[in-house]
């Protein structure tokens, strides 16, 4: 059999030599068609004044069928649709009705013209041209074959239908209503100009598809789609859609529109190898129904089919054995309703009356499965194509005649079926369009029209067609279920769809469950789902499918986009440290806030733990201890030197001196517990200054102690007479330091305090609370002067520590100044090298072990000797006072103190 569109081609060639035979010369005598098309259809034209012309699907296919040697192929439609039967019977219903009405068109009567197209762009375009130019006449003047005017078309069916009509009426600015295509490109004006629709645009649709994909949770989607404008533009605007919303195609496959067994076998094996589970059908049930059969054939089940409006509610494909298949398919359909007197009408339908009425007889045939006595109607052949791709048809009927006595009421077929009113009443819809635009043309009033110049209006006998577009582009209308219809500036109606599913009742049937609705208006855009648990969902678990091409990323990890795939396609990586992502499938992991951190799953930003050497730990415990330990000693030591005051060894001493020294050590000491803790401003402001202070007092006593061995051990070496100096030139020294201290640290606390500081630098996983010690140069000044006493201490102590005594006091001085700077020495690169709490720690080793330092070194053997040893703390043995002039005698550490106390009064006369 001959290809498609070899048939196409040449049914091209039949109708260009029609039209080649209307292109004669004005002055021959005569002219003559080359040929004529083979039409079917009805029309009522007679006695009416104008006519409107209806193109429908009455057959499924067509044949081509070569007649004799080198002549044109002849089509042949096959396949009666009992749905688009139902259709154009709607449009003659309606016409009636209007016709009986007062209120619209009250002086003039519509007539029709309706033919079959077969669903077909060939049959299409030929019913197009009859309507516009008249088969019988010799050439083309704008008027049908009935004589009447015609006003326009309704129809034509499916969008490539509609496309091909409309792009031949365009050109002449004929009016053409729309009741089932709904293709997107028709609403672009520069190409057709003259088409308005009552079913929404794919546009609409499109967008309540993801919106339904959305609200379900499905990220990956097959699609399939027909081989015509309305499959190939409706995936097209679908698939911008789901970009926008970022969603993924996982396949998208065609349906061709002649039977392909390569082709359809590469959309099988796409639905079956692929991963996603739900899957978008944009085609026609026409072109789906091979497809059905395939799916049955392979037994493709666990599958979930979003539906288009073109196939939702087919009869022909919602038959209980594809259930198992399609059953839970679920989609969008144009709003029911209900025609009041269509079904009367429908009924009202026999081939007894009118022998020529080829279609009636046609449908009896059918319907009943017999043939109508002496009849010429052919049976209707059922063209398929089985699963081996062979041609196989199967002639369904029998050859029993029919009686004329059958009963309708006995049938159930989709003609008779009118509980889904759906396409069939935006039929009823676009032909009240059509009749209301007439209406108002025809109630212009002279003088106020629309038209210039003059403002003049349209004669309703005798108008053009672009003074009907005007009014039809402007119609508005409430419908008999209160539904109100306007085109928008593309010819558009508001988008508007009942959302079914499919599910078996009772007695075994498809039914179209309604479980939600969509809408589309200027100010609203809404996706409603009734009842989510009242969907049949047709998988393994009864539940909402899953169809996704990687698993959400959990918590704690990020997408990671794999190159040259779609985005749906991912790689799960962990977020980094101090990054989370709370909920699954984050794009993009969050950082933390600075005083937050990520937990070890990377799904929660959690407090990060504060570090600071605190009480209750086990080394700040330990530290504090050992500081109220050492105060406690220090205190014991002056409280032996005030119980021992009077003692020679502790006035040999120094007393006051020595009290100071202990004093400040206890000071010292006790500033190490400011260390510890959670600091504060002021425990920062305390800590430095305290242990400043205490340093400086501690010191400066000391060099007022080795001061005096310095003088003992010049006077030893001159051998001359003793030059003494008063206490309070010692305590005007230790007062001098103190207050030079005081000073740089009021002036440190004043222009620059330190404050409590949180290091996030050292740690990432912790706060670590520390002070900013502020200004580096105060803080630098105010130990400066520490380091410059002991500097001091140590060097006139080192000089006079050859002194002979019982009591070596110079060489205890030096050992506790050395054991200071060997602590403090140590202490700088140990407090560089640590971070942290530890950085604390090792401030306070380093106070805590200068401070032990002293006290042990200088009032250890003291102590020793007085506890002790006290037969030692004698005049004689300590050294008591020395004659002045008795230079025999070698003076002593302890000898010269003694006579340092003693004789400043009488020395300081004598000089």
């Amino acid at each position: 059999m001959l290809s498609r569109k070899k048939c196409l081609f040449l049914v091209f060639l039949g109708f260009l030599s029609a039209g080649l035979g209307t292109a004669v010369k004005e002055e021959e005598p005569t002219c003559r068609l080359l040929g004529k098309f083979d039409l079917n259809g009805y029309v009522d034209a007679k006695n009416h004044s104008i006519v409107i012309g209806g193109l429908f699907p009455i057959h499924c296919f067509f044949l081509c069928i070569k007649k004799a040697l080198l002549q044109p192929l002849k089509e042949m439609c096959e396949r009666f649709n009992f749905r688009g039967f139902r259709w154009m019977k709607t449009m003659i219903h309606t016409l009636k009705e209007i016709n009986e009405r007062k209120d619209i068109l009250p002086n003039t009567t519509l007539g029709y013209q309706i033919f079959d197209t077969c669903f077909t762009v060939s049959k299409t375009m030929e019913s197009a041209l009859v309507l516009l130019t008249g088969q019988e006449e010799n050439k083309p003047n704008f008027r049908n074959s009935t004589g009447a005017n015609l006003a326009g078309i309704i129809g034509s069916g499916g969008s490539s239908l509609s496309i091909a009509a409309s792009r031949i009426l365009g050109l002449f600015y004929f009016a053409q209503v729309g009741y089932a295509s709904t293709s997107s490109i028709l609403s672009d004006k520069y190409q057709f100009p003259s088409y308005v629709r009552t079913a929404p645009s794919d546009n609409f649709q499109s967008v309540a598809m993801v919106k339904l994909i959305q609200h379900f949770g499905w990220v990956w989607i097959g699609t399939i789609a027909a081989d015509d404008d309305y499959g190939k533009y409706g995936v097209k605007v679908f698939k911008e859609n789901m970009g926008t919303a970022n969603l993924c195609i996982a396949f998208s496959e065609i349906l061709p529109k002649v039977y392909s067994h390569e082709k359809m076998q590469k959309a099988v094996d796409a639905v079956r190898s692929s991963t996603a589970k739900v899957i978008v059908l944009y085609t026609s049930d026409i072109d789906l129904h091979p497809f059905v059969l395939e799916m049955v054939y392979h037994n493709i089940t666990d599958r979930t089919w979003i539906a288009s409006e073109a196939w939702i509610t087919s009869a022909f494909i919602a038959k209980p054995e594809y259930f198992p298949y399609f059953g839970g398919s679920i989609g969008f359909a144009i709003p029911r309703s209900d025609i009041p007197g269509l079904k009367e009408f429908l009924y009202d339908v026999h081939p007894s009356r009118d022998p020529d009425d080829v279609l009636t007889i046609e449908f009896w045939q059918t319907a009943f499965n017999c043939t109508w006595p002496n009849s010429s109607v052919p049976y209707n052949v059922d063209h398929r194509v089985n699963m081996t791709g062979k041609d196989d048809r199967l002639h369904a009927m029998s050859d029993k005649l029919c009686t004329g006595e059958e009963k309708l009421e006995e049938l159930n077929n989709t003609y008779l079926d009118v509980s889904q009113l759906r396409i069939t009443n935006n039929v009823r819809q676009a032909v009240y369009a059509m009749a209301y635009a007439l209406d108002h043309l025809s109630l212009c009033e002279e003088g106020q029209g629309p038209f210039i110049p003059g403002h003049y209006c349209a004669n309703i006998s005798d108008f053009q067609p672009w003074q009907l577009m005007f009014y039809l582009k402007t119609v508005m209308f409430t419908t008999h279920d209160g539904r109100k219809i306007e085109f928008d500036t593309n010819g558009d109606v508001v988008g508007y769809y009942d959302i079914l599913n499919w599910q078996l009742d009772d007695n075994g049937d498809i039914a179209f469950v309604k479980v939600g609705q969509y809408v589309y208006t200027k100010s609203k855009n809404e996706l409603i789902i009734s009842n989510n648990s009242a969907i049949f969902w047709n998988t393994e678990s009864s539940k909402i499918p899953h169809s996704v091409c990687t698993e959400l990323c959990p918590p704690g990890t990020r997408k990671g986009i794999r190159q040259g795939e779609p985005i749906c396609c991912f790689d799960c990586i962990p977020c980094a440290e101090g990054h989370v992502s709370r909920t699954a499938g984050q794009r993009e992991c969050e950082r933390c806030g600075e005083d937050y951190w990520s937990n070890a799953q990377k799904s929660e930003c959690v407090l990060k733990e504060v570090e600071f050497l605190a009480y209750d730990e086990a080394l700040g415990f330990t530290l504090v201890i050992l500081s109220i330990f050492g105060a406690l000693v220090a205190l014991a030591v002056m409280v032996v030197y005030v119980m021992y005051r009077h003692t020679p060894l502790v006035k040999a001493n120094g007393r006051d001196l020595s009290f100071l020294i202990q004093a400040s050590l206890i000071i010292i000491v006790l500033s190490s517990i400011l260390f510890v803790g959670k600091p504060y401003d002021w425990s920062c402001m305390a800590r430095q200054v305290t242990l400043a202070l205490g340093f400086s007092l501690c010191l400066a006593c000391i060099l007022g102690k080795t001061i005096s061995l310095f003088l003992a051990y010049r006077i030893s070496k001159s051998k001359t007479r003793l030059i003494s100096i008063r206490p309070l030139f010692l305590k005007i020294i230790v007062l001098m330091s103190v207050l030079a201290e005081i000073g740089i640290c009021t002036a440190y606390l004043v222009l620059e305090p330190p404050r409590v500081y949180k290091n996030m630098e050292s740690q990432n996983i912790k706060i670590i609370l520390e002070c900013n010690e502020g200004s580096i140069e105060f803080l630098c000044s105010m130990f400066g002067v520490d380091v410059f006493l002991a500097l001091l201490c140590f060097l006139t102590t080192f000089v006079a520590r050859q002194l002979p005594d019982n009591y070596y006091e110079g060489k205890c001085i030096t050992f506790g100044m050395l054991v200071f700077f060997i602590v403090w020495i140590s202490f700088v690169p140990a407090y560089l090298s640590t971070k942290g709490k530890f950085k604390v720690a090792v401030e306070i080793f380093a106070i805590l072990a200068s401070s032990y330092g002293l006290l042990g070194c200088i009032f250890a053997p003291k102590c020793f000797i007085i506890l002790l040893r006290p037969k030692r703390n004698t005049d004689d043995t300590v050294g008591g006072r020395v004659p002045i002039i008795d230079r025999s005698i070698q003076l002593t550490s302890a000898s010269v103190s003694s006579e340092l106390n003693n004789t400043t009064e009488s020395t300081v006369m004598d000089d």
